[in-house]
């Protein structure tokens, strides 16, 4: 806790946020944008908060997920402890019953807007508003979670937690990703709807993908994809995809300056998600990685199902989902 807590006093420190008699006022500097999220909610937590956020979408008081997330991180000091989903319980009934509104949850609590802003920019495109096709070409209406695990369905993987951990292939590093040990050819999932900002060769990441968010705030980077046929079918720098696409396959590929090379010593795929809340920061030293793991861990309950074309042998989506994010086809 005590570590968590002198990160957001680093943080408050250069400038993101001034509070003064427990009222946010935004910095006046012209870098005036969040430098650094130490996002550490649980996969339970996670699990909660956005249950309860479905569960409400009708009723007269809509719970937001994030909201709750943020209240809990104020609570636990930015930790997500055993008492974190009590911290849920317990704000829920405060909004529900009338007691507390978000408005006043900034000005009580003088984290709260940091940690609202933080956490939205991690999870603001993962509950919403779609449609999902039955199978059968009809299309539902529907409210929830609509980002998806990596790995499709009924694939298997293994992980554990290894964010930050050493890397010394062309220079010591810290591994700012998560990676997924299964079998080559895995087919890999947009997480989230957006377009494909970066494809190719990529001497660490091997054959890769980049995919930016449409609101341009999270840029995942999916690696170390297979080799010869890395790619979905027909898949191109400025593509529209949307969550739960197969984009790619896994593999290990990467660690050269020679393309197509297997150099991974593991299968796996490694995914990582960038944060940027200015464009100063999407490349150079200002790069804001956060850590996958719980992420990963929340998602594999949300797997898109696929199918295999024994033609082509290309595996895609089994149901279409709409997203409204995703802009129209020309």
């Amino acid at each position: 806790m005590m570590v968590s807590l002198v990160l957001i006093a680093m943080v408050l420190a250069a400038g993101i946020f001034l509070y003064e008699n427990n009222t946010q006022e935004v910095s006046q500097t012209s870098d005036n944008f969040i430098k650094w999220v130490d996002f550490n909610a649980s996969k339970e937590a996670m699990k909660k908060a956005c249950l309860m956020d479905i569960e409400s979408y009708e009723s007269e008081t809509h719970l937001d997920w994030i909201t709750l997330l943020a209240y809990a991180a104020v609570r636990g000091g930015g930790e997500f402890g055993s008492r974190s989903t009590e911290y849920i319980d317990e704000i829920a009934a405060k909004i529900t019953g009338g007691e507390i509104t978000e408005e006043e949850l900034r000005e009580k609590y003088q984290y709260f807007s940091y940690y609202y802003e933080a956490y939205s920019a991690v999870l603001g495109g993962m509950v919403g508003e779609y449609e999902s096709e039955d199978g059968s070409g009809t299309y539902q209406k529907k409210y929830g979670l609509k980002a998806f695990s990596p790995i499709a369905a009924g694939f298997s993987y293994q992980d554990y937690d290894d964010f930050g951990v050493g890397r010394d292939f062309g220079y010591k590093r810290q591994h700012l990703g998560h990676d997924m040990m299964g079998l080559i050819g895995t087919p890999i999932i947009a997480v989230e709807s957006g377009y494909v900002e970066a494809l190719g060769w990529n001497r660490y990441g091997g054959w890769r993908i980049g995919i930016r968010s449409f609101d341009k705030k999270r840029y995942y980077y999916y690696a170390h994809l297979r080799q010869n046929r890395p790619y979905a079918e027909g898949l191109k720098e400025g593509d529209y995809v949307t969550a739960g696409d197969v984009i790619g396959y896994m593999g290990h590929t990467g660690y050269s300056d020679k393309e197509n090379v297997n150099n991974i010593k593991t299968v796996h795929l490694h995914v990582g998600l960038q944060l940027i809340f200015d464009e100063s920061q999407k490349d150079g030293n200002n790069e804001i990685w956060v850590d996958f793991y719980q992420l990963a861990g929340f998602l594999s309950g949300h797997r898109s199902e696929v199918e295999r074309d024994d033609f082509t042998k290309e595996w895609d989506r089994k149901y279409d989902m709409k997203d409204p994010v995703v802009p129209e086809k020309n």
